[in-house]
């Protein structure tokens, strides 16, 4: 293929001004270290605990560390607010921000609790009203191999998907003694998060089915370690295209990533990504092209989910990842966290279809 798709993360000539609420392990490690490498303006932080935003804006150059959320919110030189904490208290932050007139970047997942979906519905709504915009950081779309991905896909590169595939082929990060060891069926409600989101991607256009997951203890798991460290996600679609996620435990590998398939009708797009295992191919009319990748998952792809929606407020656009279009990636996990509950049984849900996402352009006048 002679034109291949810019996969990297676009990032607006003027970008509007961020504050960052949250001052904990992700905001230092990938948050302010991408937008620092991609030219993402950070004006402000804000934390529960003031002294953690004082000492994540000393070591990034914050000009300004306030000493509640509130007043970030009420920031004038704030345009985006980047909500980096956990799922609890998520949606009453992004509620906030609307009402303060900012655009918000929510961490994923975007809401673990089916009783919150009407509400936070109504305060998209509410946004929309208003002009703003409310994406979600899903970065793993602008990881590079899965975003090239993305974007082959949709130019047809592998005819119409039938599967999707992902094997996790890597350690799992520390989760003993952790607060993710307490939420129920953590790999399924909250890990794979990333995965069930860029499967939704990739077999965008159909109507979800059926959702089936378990997930299970594996030999030699230690006892401190409460959560399942073995799970897996099927997903049927009304064109008959599947998905199957599998997680098989805390692998051993010395050459460990996450390897993917996207089969198709007429080819096939295989690949990896993390622990430097990344690379994409397309295996097509008797041919196989390996395309060249450059950047990470971490930290790109939190430059890539900032940029979009930054690029998406200097055109008056939808951003790809907008919270509206990761609605159906909440009701994947829930559905998948329902079967999960419930031995594997599998969950239908209904009227979930896939929609696709803003190609990411500019409105024509």
């Amino acid at each position: 293929m002679t034109d291949l798709p810019d996969y990297r993360p676009r990032i607006p000539v003027q970008p509007a001004r961020v504050g960052l609420v949250g001052a904990g392990a992700i905001a230092r490690s990938a948050h302010l270290p991408a937008y620092a490498a991609w030219g993402i303006p950070v004006v402000a932080v804000a934390s529960r605990t003031a002294d953690h935003a004082r000492a994540l804006a000393a070591d990034f150059g914050v000009a300004t560390a306030h000493a509640r959320v509130d007043d970030l919110l009420a920031d004038p030189a704030v345009d985006v607010v980047d909500i980096a904490t956990g799922p609890a208290g998520r949606l009453d932050l992004i509620d906030a921000a609307v009402r303060s007139g900012k655009h918000v970047l929510a961490q994923k997942p975007l809401s673990v609790d089916p009783a919150e979906l009407p509400r936070l519905r109504a305060v998209l709504a509410s946004a929309r009203e208003r002009g703003l915009r409310v994406a979600v950081n899903q970065n793993a779309r602008w990881a590079p191999a899965w975003r090239l991905a993305t974007l082959l896909v949709r130019g047809g590169a592998v005819g119409e998907v039938v599967g999707v595939t992902h094997l996790h082929d890597k350690p799992l990060p520390p989760l003993a003694g952790t607060a993710f060891d307490d939420v129920p069926h953590m790999l399924i409600a909250d890990y794979l998060v990333h995965w069930i989101d860029i499967t939704r991607c990739w077999l965008e256009g159909a109507r979800v089915v059926s959702v089936t997951a378990q997930d299970s203890r594996v030999p030699g798991q230690p006892d401190a370690a409460r959560n399942p460290w073995h799970a897996g996600i099927q997903i049927g679609t009304s064109t008959g295209a599947s998905a199957s996620l599998r997680i098989v435990g805390d692998a051993r590998s010395r050459s460990g990533g996450c390897p993917f398939w996207i089969h198709g009708t007429e080819g096939t797009l295989r690949g990896s990504v993390l622990l430097g295992s990344d690379f994409l191919e397309l295996d097509r009319d008797d041919a196989r092209t390996r395309f060249p990748l450059e950047g990470q998952w971490f930290t790109d792809g939190f430059a890539g989910a900032m940029g979009e929606l930054l690029t998406a407020v200097a055109e008056d656009r939808e951003p790809e990842n907008a919270a509206e279009h990761v609605l159906a990636t909440v009701e994947l996990g829930l559905a998948a966290a329902a079967s999960a509950d419930a031995g594997g049984v599998p969950v239908h849900p209904l009227d979930l279809v896939l929609e696709r996402a803003s190609d990411g352009k500019a409105p024509t006048t």
